[in-house]
């Protein structure tokens, strides 16, 4: 019997992997505001569940069926942030949190329902990526608009949603997916980015700018 805490941890490890070549405890530590005693705790319950492999100093990495309940979970929570964006018009500062809550109670049945009647999304509000009901999901690679060189034109793909001040700043700016820009000036030193979006233009530190996926666009 899964619980919400074996979900959560699970689904953190998959997220920090796409980023890190290691997940260490101090990363997950970090994520959920807590020692790394108590981190260490849980990574030794998932490795007897055989969820995950883990070796103390070494890190921690998915096994196939703990990245299978990870994807899962992802993709409870991206439908349900999908069907509050679409059905009750929630805030996308909002939904990640309200998600949350509900991911761990959507039964099978449900979650069916709600991507049918979404029409089989493939994206949440978001620009994440929904993983399939086999547990697929596509893996365009991480470029980051704080990794984009002057000149350059792109597509937002997706942004961060865990912080709502981030989303309701990037909404004011027209950040969303979809949206396109030119890198116009990047500081060598200190990393603000100016970047034009339409004729509007803005300037970003780096934090800001490393939570927007993007693709490059000629």
């Amino acid at each position: 019997m899964r619980t919400v805490a074996d979900e959560d941890y699970l689904k953190e490890i998959y997220a920090l992997e796409l980023d890190h070549p290691q997940v260490t405890t101090s990363m997950l530590a970090s994520s959920f505001g807590c020692t790394p005693a108590t981190v260490t705790g849980m990574l030794k319950k998932l490795a007897n569940l055989q969820w995950v492999v883990y070796e103390p100093y070494q890190g921690v990495t998915l096994t196939s069926l703990g990245k299978e309940i990870a994807l899962e979970v992802i993709r409870h929570h991206r439908l349900i942030e999908t069907y509050l964006s679409r059905a009750l018009d929630i805030p996308w500062d909002r939904l990640h949190a309200e998600a949350d809550r509900l991911e761990h109670a959507l039964s099978e049945y449900m979650e069916e329902r709600i991507d049918s009647l979404l029409g089989h999304p493939a994206f949440d509000p978001h620009g994440s990526p929904i993983p399939t009901r086999e547990g697929t999901i596509p893996n365009s690679g991480r470029l980051r608009l704080a990794d984009l060189p002057e000149g350059t034109f792109a597509e937002i793909l997706e942004v961060n949603d865990r912080d709502p001040q981030l989303l309701i700043h990037l909404e004011k700016l027209n950040l969303r997916p979809n949206a396109r820009l030119r890198v116009v000036q990047v500081e060598p030193i200190d990393g603000l980015v100016t970047i034009q979006v339409d004729s509007s233009t803005h300037i970003m530190g780096q934090i800001t700018s490393s939570q927007i996926i993007v693709r490059v666009i000629s």
